[in-house]
Parts: structure tokens; C-alpha cells; sequence
């Protein structure tokens, strides 16, 4: 099966962050980092999207 590559503004739309808490999460770890797929493009996994979701549903408040 091939992962689906999900581009910033599907992945906003799909966690309900903006752009520089993505970026600020990122940078500490708690975001999954995004694959080069161009020059000057990234895209995230929709899995790792995905699991990252599935691992704050269950993370306890």
C-alpha cells in the first residue's frame, strides 16, 4: 500500500494547528518531521500523521 504524502495545509487542516506551532513542535521533538519530496517542497506521511493523532487520543490530559 502506498502512503499518501499530505502537503502543510491538508495536515493543518487534519491536526487543527497552525503552521508555527506545527514548526514549534517540530523543533521539540513532538511533531513528526515532514520528507523533502523537491527542491523546495515538503510533504508529511499521512501514517505518521496519522499515528502521531492516534498517540494524542490516547495520551491522558
Amino acid at each position: 500500500m502506498v502512503d499518501r504524502m499530505l502537503r502543510r495545509p491538508e495536515v493543518q487542516a487534519r491536526v487543527g494547528l497552525s503552521r508555527s506551532t506545527i514548526y514549534d513542535m517540530m523543533a521539540l521533538g513532538a511533531f513528526p518531521r515532514p520528507v523533502r519530496i523537491g527542491r523546495r517542497a515538503v510533504a508529511w506521511r499521512e501514517s505518521d500523521i496519522t499515528a502521531w493523532m492516534n498517540g494524542r487520543l490516547r495520551t491522558p490530559v
